[in-house]
């Protein structure tokens, strides 16, 4: 079995606007489970979620700490750190 390496922070927006973050080492799986409504708790009663933001680092501990630094800012900041994150990449 091929171990992925691949370790994604991600960011859903949810049925109301709402955002939510996490990890994954397999974003279109986790995206298709928070869906399905057996994901977290809280995108269980936000349905639907679309992915809006990822980034991807060479470790689950990167990713994380991105995660946890996501979350403790302000929802303006949020879109703020997505837009500066994405302006580099093909447009």
């Amino acid at each position: 079995m091929e171990k992925n390496n691949q370790h994604t922070f991600y960011v859903l927006e949810c049925g109301d606007g709402s955002y939510y973050a996490g990890y994954t080492n397999d974003l279109a799986r986790r995206v298709d489970v928070h869906n399905k409504g057996k994901g977290a708790k809280y995108t269980r009663a936000h349905l639907p979620v679309t992915c809006i933001f990822q980034e991807n680092f060479e470790t689950k501990q990167q990713a994380l700490k991105a995660e946890y630094a996501f979350k403790q800012l302000k929802k303006i900041d949020k879109i703020k750190y997505m837009k500066s994150k994405t302006k580099g990449e093909d447009q």
